[in-house]
């Protein structure tokens, strides 16, 4: 299967110097503070968001090479993107983010929750001297959504009543806002049409919609290796997925389970044995399918190019990675 990284081909060089430039944008005077926000920039993660950023840009400006002000939006897009993982990690109590130790197993929760909103201050910072008062609020909207969708995801835990729909508007809040957003805040800095901007948020929406679906069933199918963090995670926590909400319209055990919050000691292996036997998972694909679809038909409003295709392609890869 085509690696991520290979369908970043036409930013590749831009993604470069975005990671050298991050690491001199945090810019924290302490040490331990700087180490923290640094930890997570070292640890490889795809950089899809900010490629998303770059790609766009690209596609919006065929015939022009992107600003300075396209690729600071790419930083501060995969600061913000940061920023909610450390934060997230603390909530979760999460030991292993992309196979390493998280931030607040190694410098403590104090200065993870410090890192991450240091991480927040600085992307709203330099938002601000984008001087687009338009790209200000697409952003800022972002990380509004971030703590709706926590809030909403820390409410739910363990409620085996949870609508898909409600799923759907948390896992839009939490992964597919600052997509759609920051794809809409490229197109917005290249000047094009308000309708292809927003198409453009709405590629990212479903982009993101689709990207968080396929990684919720991965968490069923993938093992501890291939995700960087514990199978299952999710479901043990009590964060209910489009995989065990399909299930439990077929599985009427699997509500009792949830609802006791798996106590007894093989109340979670027999909850993971109820999805596997019903049609969650498969159903599940189906929904991550259609919204890839919608977001490639929201890409039409683009010329022809490299980093077009490259967009469509990405939408496509999301998918592939279940199989």
């Amino acid at each position: 299967m085509t690696s991520v990284t290979a369908l970043f081909s036409p930013v590749e060089d831009d993604l470069r110097v975005l990671n050298q430039n991050l690491r001199e944008l945090v810019g924290a005077r302490h040490p331990i503070l700087f180490a923290a926000a640094d930890h997570l920039f070292q640890a490889g993660g795809k950089q899809l968001r900010p490629a998303i950023v770059l790609l766009v840009s690209r596609a919006t400006m065929p015939d022009r090479d992107i600003t300075s002000r396209h690729r600071r939006l790419a930083e501060i897009t995969e600061m913000i993107h940061t920023a909610s993982l450390v934060h997230d990690d603390v909530l979760d109590e999460s030991e292993l983010r992309r196979g390493i130790p998280t931030v607040h197993s190694s410098f403590g929760n104090r200065v993870a929750v410090l890192a991450g909103d240091f991480l927040f201050a600085k992307s709203s910072w330099y938002l601000a001297n984008l001087n687009d008062l338009e790209v200000v609020k697409l952003l800022s909207q972002v990380i509004v959504d971030l703590a709706e969708g926590e809030i909403q995801q820390g409410l739910s835990r363990f409620d085996a009543d949870l609508s898909l729909e409600a799923y759907l508007e948390k896992s839009y809040y939490k992964t597919a806002s600052l997509i759609a957003n920051s794809s809409k805040a490229a197109a917005v800095l290249s000047g094009v049409s308000p309708e292809m901007a927003n198409h453009l948020y709405y590629y990212g929406r479903d982009v993101g919609l689709a990207f968080q679906i396929v990684d919720d069933i991965l968490d069923f199918t993938g093992t501890t290796e291939t995700l960087g963090k514990p199978a299952a995670s999710d479901l043990r926590s009590g964060n209910l997925t489009a995989p065990v909400l399909y299930a439990l319209e077929e599985q009427p055990l699997l509500e009792t389970l949830i609802a006791r919050e798996f106590a007894e000691p093989d109340d979670l292996d027999r909850a993971l044995a109820l999805i596997e036997e019903s049609n969650g998972i498969e159903r599940s694909r189906t929904l991550a399918a259609e919204h890839t679809r919608l977001a490639i038909e929201h890409l039409e409003c683009l010329p022809a190019s490299e980093s077009r295709q490259a967009l469509t392609n990405l939408a496509d890869y999301i998918l592939r990675r279940l199989y």
